[in-house]
């Protein structure tokens, strides 16, 4: 992205990007389908969960798949679980009374140890190299990298691994900081700047899944989408296909599938297509 002096450009550039790939079989067939469609730009894959097998073997066979990877600190569902991949113990604050991560920010936020963050996020980023993916980008499930007890971590490994980096010019334009509880933006300037200086381009806005039905499902996508500003916007999409998800996640599954089946529907692509915007992966943007 062409950035005038003052930090934007004139047509905004969207990375349409889908989060949770890896968490089940229906992240990744949803994810699949769309990606070779042409419908979304990249997808998040979190490396610690059952599915992420399946998607990193389609993934090395297929590097036009731009797969990223949504660095892993909660474990929110409530029977359907993961625990860290460095086998973490309860002096690291990295997981629950079960074993598993925290169901929330919140939680990791108070207890996890910012050492032991670390090295969980080093462990997913070295699995997901393992397995012979180029990754597309780098950017945090449910906001917990952006916490500002890890954020500095989030940046040196970004910078260290020479990953595209999702990050706010704002954290008041990161949609998903709802997870995140209370925060100063001051917390960010200083990590900021260090990937401005390494050539990063941050994010206008940061968009996200519309979770509720309150109208038809083409109708919140519309409006998703033409909330985009000039600069880089990135729209964190949830898209699952119909099946097990209605028992992971029960209250908002149908809203997964709502938003699956409107991404591959001809007359939205073509709709989507159709707007003043340039679009590609994270790592296309720089």
């Amino acid at each position: 992205v062409k950035r005038s002096d003052k930090g934007e450009c004139g047509t905004p550039f969207v990375v349409v990007n889908v989060d949770d790939v890896g968490m089940c079989h229906g992240a990744n067939q949803a994810y699949l389908e769309l990606r070779r469609l042409g419908a979304v730009d990249s997808g998040s894959v979190m490396v610690p969960c059952p599915w992420f097998l399946e998607i990193a073997e389609a993934g090395a066979l297929e590097p036009d798949l731009h797969l990223g990877i949504h660095l892993t600190l909660t474990s929110e569902k409530r029977h359907y679980r993961w625990r860290p991949l460095t086998r973490a113990t309860a002096a690291s604050g990295l997981i629950d009374s079960n074993g598993f991560m925290w169901a929330s920010v919140a939680e990791l936020r108070r207890n996890a140890h910012p050492d032991a963050v670390e090295a969980e996020m080093r462990a997913q980023i070295e699995t997901f190299l393992a397995a012979g993916l180029t990754p597309s980008h780098v950017d945090g499930h449910m906001g917990g990298v952006f916490s500002p007890e890890f954020v500095d971590r989030y940046v040196s490994l970004s910078l260290e691994f020479e990953l595209p980096t999702l990050f706010p010019a704002t954290i008041a334009a990161y949609g998903p900081k709802h997870n995140l509880g209370a925060v100063d933006q001051d917390c960010y300037a200083s990590a900021a700047e260090r990937l401005v200086n390494a050539g990063e381009v941050l994010a206008t806005k940061a968009l996200e899944t519309p979770w509720h039905r309150n109208e038809p499902a083409p109708e919140r996508y519309q409006n998703l989408f033409n909330q985009v500003e000039p600069g880089l916007n990135f729209v964190c999409l949830h898209a699952n296909a119909p099946g097990e998800i209605k028992a992971i996640e029960p209250d908002s599954a149908q809203i997964r599938i709502d938003e699956y089946e409107v991404l591959k529907d001809p007359s939205f692509r073509t709709w989507a297509d159709r707007l003043p915007v340039r679009r590609g992966s994270l790592r296309e943007a720089k």
